[in-house]
């Protein structure tokens, strides 16, 4: 019923209250109660419960008295302890003061009848600072008071210095013991800070004496000034070297003393004085000093003026006699010199500017020679469309006309004439791709390109010149990706083929295959053909260079040129090994791109045209040859050909019809800024159609093959070649039907 943790002056007031009520209950029940027997039971057990509290009641008053002694016999170890010790000792509990010594009260004696228990501890502090026995200490008293009040338990939470009257320093430590008791102990540091300033001024004395054995020993003069300009201390060195006689130059003369023997006895030219007069303003305006002084004995004095952190200057002079003598020397020396460096500088001058000149007209030259190429690259690049629509309208007639004379007398005159333009072809391109790998435009267009694609479509196209002359052309498939240039890489290996073909006899053999190597693939072509000899292996990679053991009229010596062109723009390595009598192998290497594979083709396998092309075909093309040399085969394929030279004239027919054409080929430049892609789009958007398309023209460039990706078109280059021609036609009438409206899709 009674908390035992609770003080005992509780416990027994709670019990005195239980026994009362007790005692009240008992009486009203004997007042109520009818029963004589009942009563005398409730009497006898509020007796035993009375007897039981009573004994409680004086334990617990014998334990209380127990405390009662224990703490005071404690609280009078605790203040005989504190009387015991050397230092004044404060025990404060939730920040009022609980027990002290003697010494902690009296230490401030004016004070000493504030600091009484209950003191709170901020009164203490706040008067110690007033106390007019306190001369100073090194920190402020109220900031520290408020970090010790959030300091950790158990470890000293401040400590400072105080100064008393008469030269008596103590120590103030403050040290949490609890959460909410706070111990100060005051301890005498008299001795010991008496101690360390006799031994600090030893020490400087000390010091001083090191200081002047140094100065006397240094090779210059030094001596130091006070803030107020007078001497403290200098060497033998500084009077001697200044002249300066040994009673002037005493500890305490000033520096104004100084210079007034200086300009008394002329010891310095004036102008020298003159610098020197102001020399502390200087100081105090620059930090530093230095000037060279002429003595009048004639020594040459270098000065250097320091500033001190007290205030005060350190003077510094050095003999630099003969270092002057030395300098004005090589000065001299430096001057002839000099005017000799001059006189050949003229003639440097002189012969800088001739060369100037000659650089000037060299760049000039250069300029204009860059200008020619390019001027030459542009005129190739805007007359390349010109110069192939001839060509590929006279190839179409010529293809017409050997169907039609087939196995009459003209047929072989024909096939000549067919040879000579593809000789003229083959020329122009190599014209072409030569003036653009020479060019500054960047000509080429890096890409990932499958090896396996270009070597595959070069066998193909070359296939049938090998079986006409009897040479069998086999190649290994291969498909490894490289970093090249797409058109120029294919370029290089049909030339490197074409040449193996032309130069291997009938029953000979071409192949065509590449060989793994870390990092890098070497695509080689092999041939049993004539052979180069040495002496031309290193020439044949120029223009216009032929081996010797070749046959007259085999061609220009260009297509070797392109590749080694190609190759070195794109940091390829071509190489050569032949043989006279054997055979060559012509290779490639390049660096392979890790981790890619080229997806497959779109098209399906190209099924063989039909031996009638029932389709109707739209034409539209600005030259009046092309246009008729086109129709003329196409009709002899079985076409229906509908011929037009414009977008408006194509858009006109595509009306009159009143249906979409089965196909589009275009030439890309127009009349009057009209384009093929614009005939392409126009008619789709006018038939409401994707008619499958493709762009016959001169134009190579990479921007027209993304281009014809985009908005969905192939694209063939002039002159057209007929064995790509049809099957591309067939191919993407029957396997591409026309789509309706809607987004554009990549054609091949």
């Amino acid at each position: 019923m009674i908390d035992p943790d609770v003080p005992l002056e509780t416990q027994v007031a709670r019990q005195a209250k239980i026994i009362d009520a007790l005692i009240r209950r008992a009486n009203r029940e004997h007042d109520l109660s009818g029963s004589a027997y009942s009563a005398f039971q409730s009497a006898v057990a509020l007796q035993g419960q009375v007897w039981a509290k009573t004994r409680d009641l004086e334990r617990t008053e014998s334990e209380l008295e127990v405390v009662r002694s224990d703490r005071e016999r404690t609280r009078r170890t605790l203040t005989d302890a504190l009387a015991a010790l050397e230092g004044g000792v404060a025990l404060f509990s939730e920040g009022r003061l609980e027990v002290c010594n003697e010494l902690f009260q009296h230490l401030l004696p004016d004070i000493g009848a504030r600091v009484r228990p209950g003191l709170s501890l901020e009164d203490y502090f706040e008067a110690m600072a007033e106390s007019r026995h306190l001369v100073s200490t090194d920190r402020r008293i109220h900031s520290s008071l408020t970090r010790a009040r959030h300091g950790p338990v158990g470890t000293s939470v401040l400590s400072f210095v105080i100064e008393l009257a008469q030269d008596r320093w103590y120590q103030i430590n403050l040290q949490r013991t609890s959460a909410d008791t706070l111990v100060i102990l005051q301890t005498e540091i008299t001795g010991i800070v008496r101690k360390n300033r006799s031994e600090k001024e030893n020490l400087i004395d000390e010091q001083a004496q090191y200081l002047q054995a140094a100065f006397e020993h240094m090779g210059s003069g030094i001596c130091t000034f006070s803030r107020d300009g007078e001497v403290i201390l200098h060497n033998t060195g500084f009077r001697e070297l200044l002249g300066l006689p040994f009673t002037l130059l005493q500890k305490g003369t000033s520096l104004t003393q100084i210079l007034g023997f200086i300009r008394a006895n002329g010891l310095f030219q004036t102008a020298d004085l003159a610098e020197v007069d102001g020399w502390r303003d200087r100081l105090a305006r620059h930090g530093r000093l230095r000037r060279r002084l002429r003595h009048s004995g004639g020594r040459v004095l270098d000065l250097h003026v320091h500033p001190l952190p007290d205030g005060g200057f350190l003077v510094d002079v050095k003999d630099v006699t003969l270092e002057s003598r030395a300098t004005e020397m090589l000065e001299k020396r430096v001057g002839e010199r000099t005017a000799e460096l001059t006189r050949a500088n003229r003639r440097l001058t002189a012969q800088y500017e001739a060369q100037a000149r000659v650089e000037e007209e060299l760049r000039v030259a250069k300029e204009a020679a860059e200008a020619a190429v390019s001027s030459k690259t542009r005129f190739l690049a805007a007359a390349s469309h010109d110069l192939l629509q001839p060509i590929n309208a006279a190839k179409l007639l010529i293809s017409t006309l050997r169907e039609s004379a087939e196995g009459t007398p003209l047929s072989p005159s024909l096939e000549r004439l067919d040879g000579s333009f593809q000789s003229i072809e083959e020329i122009l391109h190599a014209l072409l791709d030569i003036s653009r790998l020479d060019s500054t435009d960047g000509a080429l267009t890096p890409a990932d390109v499958c090896l396996g694609t270009l070597m595959q479509s070069v066998i193909e196209d070359q296939t049938p010149v090998a079986a006409k002359k009897g040479v069998r052309l086999d190649a290994v498939p291969c498909s490894a990706v490289v970093r090249s240039d797409q058109r120029y890489l294919m370029r290089s290996i049909q030339n490197l083929v074409v040449n193996a073909i032309q130069y291997t006899g009938a029953g000979g053999r071409v192949l065509v295959g590449c060989r793994r190597r870390p990092g890098s693939v070497v695509l080689e072509v092999w041939d049993t053909g004539l052979g180069i000899s040495a002496h031309d292996q290193t020439r044949i990679f120029d223009e216009f260079a032929r081996a010797e053991n070749v046959p007259f009229g085999s061609g220009m010596g260009l297509g070797l040129s392109i590749v080694e062109r190609t190759c070195r723009h794109m940091g390829h390595k071509v190489r050569v090994r032949s043989k006279p009598g054997v055979g060559s192998v012509f290779s490639i290497e390049m660096q392979v791109v890790p981790g890619r594979r080229m997806p497959a083709a779109d098209a399906p396998d190209q099924p063989p045209p039909s031996e009638t092309m029932d389709r109707i075909v739209l034409i539209v093309e600005n030259d009046p040859d092309v246009l008729f040399a086109t129709t003329q085969k196409l009709e002899s394929w079985g076409a229906s050909v509908l011929a037009a030279a414009s977008t408006e004239e194509a858009l006109q027919m595509v009306r009159d019809i009143g249906m979409a054409p089965d196909i589009v080929l275009a030439d890309y430049q127009l009349d009057r800024g009209d384009t093929g892609i614009e005939a392409i789009k126009a008619i789709r958007a006018e038939t409401g159609v994707k008619v499958p398309a493709i762009m016959i023209t001169a134009d190579r460039s990479p921007e027209l093959i993304r281009k014809g990706a985009e908005i969905g078109f192939a694209v063939l280059t002039k002159p057209v070649q007929l064995g790509r021609l049809r099957p591309l036609i067939d191919w993407k009438t029957r396997w591409q039907a026309p789509e309706g409206p809607g987004p554009d899709k990549s054609l091949p």
